[in-house]
């Protein structure tokens, strides 16, 4: 791993306006949003339905993260840079481990600042087992979020991959339970919902601020470890095929 080259890819995430506001500010305002507007304080389940919106919207700010990641990834495409990455002493393995890397990496501030202002706004306490369930479950857990960002951009080109990004993204957290809660869904959407990562991505932690719809926390991992291998592979062929044209 290039230390340089990661850091660089930060930076320039970080000097989007776009993606700040998209990945860092919006979490935070639908989730204020949803816990103020949707859920009524004097609701006897008030605390919990807003910790589960705190998990949604973190786990949302960590999918955007990575699918904005991906679209740099189409612009390098596009403009040559990737070929020439290729020409230095920069390794295909390098390359896309600092770009899956730097995808986690940005995603941290919507990770961190929803549970913030939910701890001094809306009042959300867990134990400290709990929050490191949380917090490093979805940090770790998005790691196919991150690798599906860098395979739509190995696929897509500039043009399209806004439109692409932004329906997989609103797509798989619609019917993956980040935007309605997975309780009231009906039956077959709740089946089809099992076929997302995102589902399975909220169920990894779900059980720290819930006792509703759990999900078995080894077969959570194992769904997503499934899914990175699988993604993880397609990018490295997908980026082998390309190479192959240098």
């Amino acid at each position: 791993m290039n230390a340089s080259y990661l850091a660089v890819e930060i930076r320039r995430l970080f000097r989007s306006m776009r993606f700040l506001i998209f990945v860092v500010a919006f979490p935070v305002v639908m989730f204020l949003l949803q816990a103020n507007v949707f859920v009524k304080p004097s609701d006897p389940d008030h605390a919990a339905v807003v910790a589960v919106v705190m998990v949604n919207m973190m786990a949302f700010g960590l999918f955007a993260a990575a699918t904005t990641n991906g679209t740099r990834l189409a612009l390098e495409r596009a403009s040559g840079w990737q070929r020439q990455l290729r020409l230095t002493p920069l390794s295909g393995g390098s390359y896309l481990g600092g770009k899956a890397l730097a995808g986690m990496l940005v995603g941290l501030p919507a990770l961190l600042l929803v549970p913030l202002v939910a701890i001094f706004v809306e009042g959300v306490h867990l134990d400290g087992a709990g929050w490191l369930r949380v917090i490093l479950g979805l940090w770790l857990g998005t790691i196919p979020l991150v690798l599906l960002g860098l395979l739509i951009g190995q696929l897509a080109t500039p043009e399209s991959m806004q439109p692409i990004s932004m329906i997989v993204m609103l797509g798989m957290g619609f019917l993956g339970g980040l935007w309605i809660p997975l309780e009231g869904m009906p039956a077959w959407m709740q089946d089809v919902s099992q076929l997302l990562p995102t589902y399975w991505l909220i169920g990894l932690v779900r059980p720290a601020v819930t006792n509703e719809l759990l999900v078995s926390f080894p077969t959570a991992l194992a769904v997503l470890a499934g899914w990175a291998v699988v993604l993880g592979a397609l990018v490295i062929r997908r980026y082998r095929k390309d190479s192959a044209r240098v």
